[in-house]
This record gives structure tokens, C-alpha cells and sequence, in this order.
């Protein structure tokens, strides 16, 4: 299996890189996985609220948002990136 250990800035190990290939025949091989990728994450009911309020607000001015890659470049111009 080849995967690929992720660091923090102090050198541990915080993940692991999983290649999709290795992942899909784990998948097959092991049952309980695909469960466990299918299962919804536990989102709390103030965080949909919000995300709710701000697909209403896009629905109603969609000509106040931004293009993210026109937004990336302004953020990286201001920052000198």
C-alpha cells in the first residue's frame, strides 16, 4: 500500500493520504468502510441556519458575488503573493 504520511510544522504525523485506488479496494474488501463513507456528517442546526440564510441571499442578489478565482487574485495581489 502506498501511502503518504501528512506532517505538521513540528514533523508529527497529523493524516494520511490514501491513493483513490487503494481506497476503492479497501472499500470492497472491507464492508463497514463504505458504510462509514456514506454516512452524513453531524452538521449542527445553527450552521445549516446560516448556510440556509446565505443560499437565500445569493438567490435574491446574485449579482453581489464574487467570481472565487477574480476574489483569489485580488486577496493574493493585496497580500504580494
Amino acid at each position: 500500500m502506498n501511502l503518504q504520511y501528512i506532517h505538521d510544522t513540528q514533523g508529527n504525523a497529523t493524516g494520511v493520504f490514501i491513493p483513490i485506488e487503494e481506497w476503492q479496494s479497501l472499500k470492497k474488501k472491507y464492508d463497514g468502510l463504505q458504510q462509514e463513507e456514506l454516512k452524513s456528517p453531524d452538521i449542527p442546526e445553527w450552521h445549516k441556519k446560516i448556510l440556509e440564510e446565505r443560499i437565500e441571499d445569493y438567490r435574491k442578489n446574485p449579482e453581489n458575488s464574487m467570481d472565487f478565482e477574480v476574489t483569489m487574485k485580488s486577496v493574493r495581489e493585496k497580500l504580494g503573493l
